[in-house]
């Protein structure tokens, strides 16, 4: 797609697009923003250094099921996707002095973004194997050291997580769109290639021209 100014990265969570996105932003010279930040939900709950789980968050994962955490979040993206596609046509339009954007977040569902009628834009999805991102989210949570209430809402996190990735590559594939196994070792800057020359070959918004 020559002259894209809008690059669409999705993806469940802990797979990759935060940091393959401000790479490929910092390739292009495109601003970067994340979905995440657009509106508020429930987020990670585990602590960090700097962060204590908040006491709504750390409920929202006790009280629901697997299957209702899905839906609550899938439920928060639909309501944000008016907002993301605003944002998308914005940056697409290119008018004054507004640079190109990367856009990355799991609220990019691919049924939504197959049908925005948006120029100038592509869109991959990043996808790992679920030991891969298990292992990741067990890493930031120190799961090793944690309390058992802790294991318990991080594992209610990652059963989100992996139901979240089954969906959306049956959507992917079902629409025909491009994913990235973001997995395998490979550095950043691979990955920043790869998604790239997928965006250069797409026809329109997340299908390329050659195939996955």
């Amino acid at each position: 797609m020559r002259g894209v100014r809008v690059v669409l990265i999705g993806g469940t969570s802990n797979v990759g697009k935060s940091t393959v996105g401000r790479a490929v932003a910092a390739r292009l010279g495109f601003a970067y923003l994340s979905t995440d930040g657009l509106a508020r939900h429930p987020g990670r709950p585990w602590r960090t250094p700097d962060h204590d789980v908040p006491e709504h968050v750390a409920e929202h994962y006790r009280s629901l099921t697997a299957d209702e955490l899905l839906t609550s979040v899938l439920d928060h993206y639909e309501r944000l996707w008016p907002r993301v596609e605003e944002l998308i046509t914005a940056h697409a339009a290119g008018s004054g002095d507004r640079p190109g954007l990367v856009l990355e977040g799991s609220a990019l569902w691919p049924s939504r973004v197959a049908t925005t009628s948006a120029s100038n834009t592509a869109a991959v999805w990043l996808t790992s194997d679920a030991g891969i991102v298990r292992a990741r989210v067990r890493d930031a949570g120190r799961y090793e050291t944690a309390t058992a209430e802790e294991r318990h809402l991080m594992d209610k996190f990652l059963a989100r997580t992996e139901r979240y990735q089954t969906l959306m590559l049956d959507a992917v594939d079902r629409l025909g769109l491009d994913r990235i196994d973001a997995g395998g070792g490979r550095s950043v800057e691979a990955l920043v290639d790869t998604v790239l020359a997928a965006v250069d070959a797409q026809d329109t918004v997340g299908r390329s021209s050659r195939g996955r």
